[in-house]
């Protein structure tokens, strides 16, 4: 069987001055598109928690402008943001020590895949959000 691979994307560059928050209502309105906030509630709010928590990342830790694409390829959403840090995020479990530095610990907990590329101008970190009932390949 010959089937091709279809998918749709959407990407926004966000500059340190916007918030998370347009990052969350933009991606929300495309998940409104996948019927995700009816369908699929719960992993719509784990990619609304998850682009929150990358894009602070880009504007806190890299001190960088954050540039989110979003692609679902009808078996896998996929949520990327790069930004210019060529650092790595580090998941870190919850500590009473530390005020921060769960981010990356609650959405490798949220994410069905969670990966992390190096790029010749900074990194570009990729979760990968399946809805309930879609088949895992």
């Amino acid at each position: 069987m010959n089937e091709s691979l279809r998918a749709v994307g959407w990407a926004r560059s966000l500059p340190m001055s916007t918030g998370a928050k347009v990052a969350r209502d933009w991606t929300r309105g495309h998940l409104n598109t996948l019927g995700w906030t009816t369908e699929a509630p719960e992993t719509a709010d784990a990619v609304l928690l998850t682009v929150s928590e990358l894009v602070t990342n880009a504007h806190v830790h890299a001190r960088s402008s954050a540039q989110l694409v979003l692609t679902w390829d009808t078996r896998c959403l996929h949520v990327a943001v790069h930004d210019s840090s060529r650092e790595l995020p580090v998941a870190q479990p919850p500590s009473g020590e530390r005020l921060g530095g769960r981010g990356m610990f609650l959405v490798d907990a949220l994410a069905d895949t969670l990966q992390t590329r190096p790029c010749p101008d900074g990194k570009t970190v990729i979760a990968c959000f399946r809805p309930p009932g879609a088949k895992k390949n």
